[in-house]
């Protein structure tokens, strides 16, 4: 019996050294090496300083400014230790109320908005996702160039730099980086105002 004992302590001890240090040793290395920027949180810096990731959203309410998807976390919004949706179904009560609620703010917002895209009143899976839709985009439009005072058709040319396509030509939906395309904008040199 003390013989079996002892074997699993070994065992136990030489899976814990592998799989909870060698193995995710190993693979940050790889990562590292082969992918460092996403590796890194794919940060996106400028002058030295992050301002923000690829992969979370971030809360932008000025009208000069594009606007994400709504985050499901909560107390504070894009937290990303507090990721998940909001696991509410389709026909639940409260689902129904924040839509409402989030359609009639952003018509209040920008009465001129015109139909209004899902992505624009619903949050992600994640509550996280920095993307929208190439339509919630377009749909913004008119109220960030108003907002910035540049023509609308120069808003659409920076949208549809940011638009990225299907991964590897298939997966997933064509899609904007909310916060690469407002980076682009505040770039913008003597063409508007600062929202």
């Amino acid at each position: 019996m003390f013989a079996e004992l002892r074997r699993s302590v070994v065992v136990l001890a030489v899976l814990t050294v592998l799989t909870g240090g060698l193995y995710p040793l190993v693979v940050t290395v790889i990562a590292r090496a082969a992918f460092p920027r996403q590796a890194g949180g794919s940060m996106i810096v400028v002058d030295g300083q992050a301002v923000g990731s690829d992969l979370i959203g971030q809360p932008f309410t000025r009208p000069g400014y594009f606007w994400g998807r709504p985050s499901a976390t909560s107390p504070v919004p894009y937290n990303a230790a507090a990721s998940g949706g909001s696991n509410l179904g389709p026909t639940n009560p409260d689902l129904t109320r924040a839509v409402a609620e989030r359609v009639e703010a952003l018509r209040k917002a920008d009465p001129d908005i015109g139909p209004i895209p899902a992505d624009l009143v619903t949050a992600s899976g994640s509550g996280l996702d920095p993307h929208v839709s190439p339509a919630a985009a377009e749909a913004q439009v008119r109220r960030v160039a108003k907002a910035r005072g540049l023509p609308e058709g120069r808003v659409r040319e920076l949208v549809a730099r940011h638009t990225e396509g299907r991964q590897l030509g298939l997966l997933g939906e064509p899609r904007v980086n909310v916060l690469r395309l407002n980076r682009d904008l505040d770039t913008l040199n003597g063409e508007g105002r600062a929202p």
